[in-house]
């Protein structure tokens, strides 16, 4: 008998007590080291219900998550973690083994890294499927391609074969899915399920944890715990919701309570965290700093077959593409993955090698720039990247990450003016002089992406090219973000290139949007009159999709 099977038959007449919590956490306390994460935390969850936990990064909400499956190995324990009446912290390993997966499932925020790279994904579904409920290798596979059709999954049959890298960001997370419903959990933990994904996947993934979710609640009473800071989701999908600052729980009650009446300065905080539009209209005579005609992008790639290593086709990821921004003009370009958003942003700065069609910057082609002249241009044009963490030399202090640019545009600069203008661009962007000597990984979220502004604007650009600047931040950080965006273009008139999926974001920042799809633009305008009158169906698509979140 498996150990999936001897605990549902031992835990059978508990199934029953309805009344009592499915997931009780007593006065949760959990340290590492010195560091308090999480703080007396007291929270049930009732067999069916949906439950979202919310806060902003480093609240502990991703720890208590990890703290329910006992997979917190550095970390101090106390209190009581009660599943179905049992103290999770009095069992042994063994017994958490026959646990995670069978009885408590999780699903994590980043599938590409949840998931094993060597292995199909439905070789991972079935694995969960052979070890908790003992079937044979066979059947397990069968269930792999009927969860995976069921997650909604096109062609299922092929795509269990597939390699996690082969599969987009929605396919992967259905994935994900798939693999913690593979032996229908009572509790499923779903750490922030939908960050990473385009508008439209968040919906299609939200509408499939509400059927799955109702489905299975009444079959086994499946309990949901979200944990996400994207209050929308939040709104669509729980039914309760415990917001937590600093590892304490802060307010608890139905969602529709929480959020109309919020009674916590925190909560009121973070619901008020909502881009606000704050656009200055551009001067009719402000003139064009940037302007692409009937761009296109192509990559190799190559063919089937031997033949394919020396005989590399085409891919056009652009098509026909044409911008212009403005002095003091923020242009939006929106779209799903893969739409081309971000290669025809590199083509803009020059970037792409096999692009077609005119591209000018302040009414010169940009081909036509050459030595000295190229080096000026690429101190006009400056791109803040989404993931700062990334973006950013770890080996590298902040005076000498910032000041790089400095050093190879202005070598004329002594050190100490040019330390002088590092001092005044990171004042410029909230960040204080005790920064220069340490390193990024010292700083959070939103202070590295302070400090990738700050990299950008130190050789004082023309045209700022924002990749999704804040899509990785909380609610409260992405709007001072925003705000901090807004008042250097007022200061600065900078022209802005801003790309993003999220259509609250571009509502609130950008003059004018485009609409991208599968490499075209199909549709643009003023942002104000497309939000309100979108004429493509595509565009109609995304925005319903944003609004019904």
């Amino acid at each position: 008998m498996s150990a999936a099977s001897h605990i549902t038959q031992t835990n059978q007449p508990k199934q029953q007590r309805t009344d009592a919590p499915l997931l009780e956490l007593d006065h949760l306390h959990v340290t590492f080291g010195d560091t308090v994460a999480v703080n007396d935390v007291s929270l049930a969850i009732a067999r069916g219900e949906r439950v979202a936990l919310v806060g902003e990064s480093g609240s502990g909400k991703s720890v208590t998550a990890l703290s329910v499956l006992r997979l917190l190995s550095d970390a101090q324990v106390s209190g009581a973690i009660r599943f179905d009446g049992e103290d999770l912290l009095a069992k042994s390993e063994r017994q958490m083994r026959g646990l995670r997966g069978s009885d408590i499932a999780m699903i994590f925020q980043e599938p590409m890294t949840a998931l094993n790279p060597l292995y199909t994904v439905g070789d991972q579904i079935a694995e969960t499927i052979v070890t908790h409920d003992g079937v044979s290798v066979h059947e397990a596979a069968k269930r792999a391609v009927e969860l995976l059709a069921r997650t909604g999954i096109t062609e299922p049959g092929q795509r269990v074969n597939s390699y996690p890298h082969q599969l987009s960001g929605g396919q992967r997370q259905r994935a994900m899915i798939a693999m913690a419903l593979a032996c229908r959990p009572r509790l499923l933990l779903a750490d922030e399920p939908t960050t990473a994904l385009d508008v439209t996947i968040r919906a299609q993934i939200v509408e499939l944890l509400l059927e799955l979710q109702r489905d299975e609640a009444q079959k086994r009473g499946m309990a949901v715990l979200l944990i996400t800071h994207d209050l929308n989701l939040v709104r669509h999908f729980a039914q309760r919701v415990a917001v937590m600052e600093r590892g304490v729980l802060v307010e608890t009650g139905l969602v529709e309570q929480v959020f109309e009446t919020p009674s916590h300065p925190y909560t009121q905080r973070l619901l008020a965290s909502r881009p606000q539009r704050t656009v200055v209209p551009v001067l009719p005579i402000a003139p064009v700093l940037l302007e692409a005609r009937d761009v296109s992008v192509d990559f190799r790639t190559k063919l089937p077959g031997l033949r394919g290593w020396f005989n590399a086709g085409r891919f056009r990821a652009v098509e026909q593409a044409s911008v212009s921004v403005r002095q003091g003009e923020t242009l939006g370009i929106v779209g799903e993955s893969g739409s081309g958003k971000s290669t025809l942003a590199m083509a803009l700065l020059g970037l792409q090698r096999i692009a077609h069609g005119e591209i000018e910057f302040q009414g010169r082609a940009l081909g036509s720039y050459r030595g000295t002249e190229k080096t000026a241009l690429r101190s006009n044009m400056q791109v803040v990247f989404q993931d700062p963490f990334s973006s950013l030399s770890p080996r590298q202090t902040i005076e000498r990450i910032v000041g790089e640019g400095l050093a190879l545009h202005r070598p004329q600069m002594s050190r100490e003016a040019r330390r002088d203008k590092v001092l005044a661009v990171l004042r410029e962007v909230g960040i204080d002089r005790t920064a220069l000597y340490r390193y990024p990984h010292e700083f959070s979220g939103g202070q590295r992406q302070r400090i990738a502004i700050a990299r950008a604007l130190v050789l004082e650009p023309r045209v700022l090219i924002l990749d999704e600047p804040t899509s990785a931040l909380d609610v409260s950080i992405q709007q001072q973000v925003l705000k901090l965006l807004t008042g250097l273009q007022h200061k600065y008139n900078l022209g802005f290139v801003f790309i993003s999926h999220d259509l609250e974001v571009i509502g609130a920042m950008a003059h004018r949007v485009v609409v991208m799809q599968n490499g075209s633009i199909v549709e643009a305008g003023e942002v104000e009159k497309i939000f309100a009158m979108p004429s493509h169906p595509y565009t109609r698509k995304l925005l319903k999709a944003a609004l019904d979140r």
